[in-house]
């Protein structure tokens, strides 16, 4: 793939990504299978399609995104959680990457369950990733006393949610790359 179309799969995924920010004030499951989902999946969609420097780049981008189309409470409250997204939305990829990358024969069976096990693999990583930084690091030491009261909330949302949405995302992910790789492969 030529680098021109990496960068033009990554903008179109950054896009979509973006899209899916503005339309998150819907509700907290819409946040988890809409939003959180979508993110996760372009993210895993760059990294497979473009290569792991451009799901890396969304990883980064992503969260900086949010934070000005979106703007969150706890994030406004405790900026260093951006850095900390950022991080964990790089696990996903990074660990979602490496393990279908290391695929010895893509078409076998086993090269085939391989993906969708880096898939959960990243999305596992990301989630104890964010949960072990975010939600027992940053936030109990960080979090204004008037929030204090949403932390256990807070510490879910940053741990098991991420989990869900990762996950979701991963599922769309593969349904999306399953109809790529159809279209990718007939002569043009």
């Amino acid at each position: 793939m030529t680098d021109t179309r990496k960068i033009t799969y990554s903008a179109m995924l950054l896009a979509i990504a973006m899209i899916s920010m503005v339309v998150k004030g819907a509700g907290p499951l819409f946040v988890v299978f809409i939003t959180g989902a979508v993110v996760n999946a372009c993210i895993i969609l760059a990294t497979f399609i473009c290569g792991l420097p451009w799901g890396i780049v969304l990883s980064v981008i992503t969260p900086v995104a949010a934070y000005f189309i979106s703007p969150n409470p706890v994030h406004q409250a405790v900026p260093v959680i951006v850095p900390a997204i950022m991080a964990g939305n790089a696990v996903l990829a990074v660990v979602a990457g490496l393990i279908a990358k290391n695929r010895k024969d893509p078409g076998s069976l086993t090269g085939k369950i391989m993906l969708p096990f880096s898939m959960l693999t990243g999305s596992v990583a990301k989630s104890a990733f964010m949960g072990a930084v975010i939600s027992l690091l940053i936030l109990p030491n960080l979090l204004p006393a008037d929030k204090m009261g949403q932390l256990p909330t807070l510490q879910y949302t940053f741990s098991v949610v991420q989990l869900f949405a990762a996950l979701v995302g991963s599922i769309y992910a593969l349904i999306v790359l399953g109809v790529f790789d159809r279209v990718s492969s007939r002569p043009h």
